[in-house]
């Protein structure tokens, strides 16, 4: 809990947290209300799920120019105009009255989404070069508290009444509070980095962990969408307990990244990924048990295990030799982004044509494989700037 305490105890080191606690504030905000949206626009599931896609696609669309932006601006403005970006654009959807207002006006949210993401893991990077402190991983401990408090909130529809007087609250809060701790991080930019020519020893150990951060994402988006329903039809449980999974999965998950960097200091970024690893394979093993209650405690497992890989990847990706961080870190959200998006939908294909068992197979041997690539990660030492 060092890095928790730290964050607590001082505003340079809040400050970038925040900004990650923001981002999961607006855009858990905004779930809370996609049933209402779909039902006031009148759109089926498939065109809601079009929509979503535009929310994504704006993500992605941001990703290859986001270090360009970052890298001129600053890392520290960078993370202060997304914030400002993702205040305005989160009010965009709840004000849609189209389909096609509605599919702009994610687009747009997602871009905002894009470029904060992007910029507060480099300023984190950024910072912890400089103070030689780790906190990366309690500052996605924040960024999975801010889904805690965009829930609790949810109990503030009743008080509200309108959706966009909500939004406009959490907007309010976000802005307010970033606007008071930026001024600690608003002058930080990225260390300069000696300017070497491409070479594919400089895009491997990158390619390495775009693998990992891709089959990490994609189990972490399959498991969100999931869960619930491997418990339902799999495990037979009861009504009540279909949520336990991802409830477990997630406690952990905030849990670890809390204790993550303390860890991390202690033994490493590589070595604490194996370790991740395997605690996530464990849990698997236990979820193909197909028992409900081991498959809770597989799910709150894995949860453990995953939370401090992401991270760490941004941590090592951001210290590449040869490499900007602004760079290492855009490839790596960019491979685990894919990796949300498209593992959900790839296991969705599995369980329709095989089984639920065999889509949770494959996320099993997916871990292994990122096991194996971390011995990989030591043999070739990756180089740091």
């Amino acid at each position: 809990m060092k890095s928790l305490r730290l964050i607590l105890s001082n505003p340079r080191y809040f400050g970038p947290a925040w900004a990650f606690a923001s981002l999961n504030i607006l855009f858990g905000t905004w779930a809370i209300y996609i049933p209402m949206v779909k039902e006031d626009l009148g759109i089926d599931k498939a065109t809601l799920g079009i929509a979503l896609f535009f929310l994504s696609f704006g993500v992605f669309t941001v990703f290859p120019v986001a270090s360009r932006i970052v890298n001129y601006l600053g890392v520290g403005r960078a993370t202060w105009y997304g914030i400002l970006m993702l205040c305005l654009t989160a009010l965009f959807p709840l004000m849609a009255n189209s389909f096609i207002t509605l599919a702009l006006a994610l687009f747009f949210f997602g871009s905002a989404n894009g470029l904060l993401d992007i910029a507060m893991n480099t300023l984190v990077t950024e910072i912890e070069k400089e103070d030689r402190q780790n906190f990366m991983s309690a500052s996605h401990g924040f960024f999975s508290l801010g889904g805690v408090l965009a829930g609790l909130g949810s109990f503030l529809i009743l008080v509200f009444e309108n959706r966009m007087l909500h939004m406009l609250a959490a907007v309010i809060l976000v802005f307010a509070v970033n606007l008071i701790f930026s001024k600690k991080y608003l002058h930080i930019k990225a260390a300069p980095i000696e300017k070497e020519p491409f070479s594919f020893r400089h895009f491997k150990p990158l390619l390495l962990l775009g693998v990992v951060s891709f089959v990490v994402m994609a189990s972490e988006g399959a498991i969100v969408d999931w869960s619930g329903l491997f418990l339902k039809e799999v495990t037979l449980a009861p009504e009540a307990l279909w949520g336990a999974g991802f409830l477990g999965f997630q406690i952990t998950m905030t849990l670890g990244r809390f204790l993550g960097d303390a860890i991390s200091a202690r033994i490493g970024s590589v070595r604490i990924v194996t370790f991740g690893s395997c605690i996530a394979i464990a849990g698997y093993l236990c979820v193909l048990l197909a028992n409900t209650y081991m498959a809770i405690v597989g799910f709150a497992l894995t949860g453990l295990g995953f939370s401090v890989i992401i991270p760490e990847l941004f941590r090592i990706g951001g210290n590449v030799k040869g490499v900007e961080s602004s760079q290492g870190v855009a490839f790596i959200a960019g491979s685990g982004y894919s990796g949300f998006l498209l593992g959900p939908v790839i296991l969705g294909f599995l369980a329709e044509e095989y089984s639920l068992n065999t889509s949770f197979t494959v996320l099993l041997t997916g871990v292994v494989v990122v096991l194996f690539t971390t011995f990989l990660m030591r043999r070739n030492r990756i180089r740091k700037n």
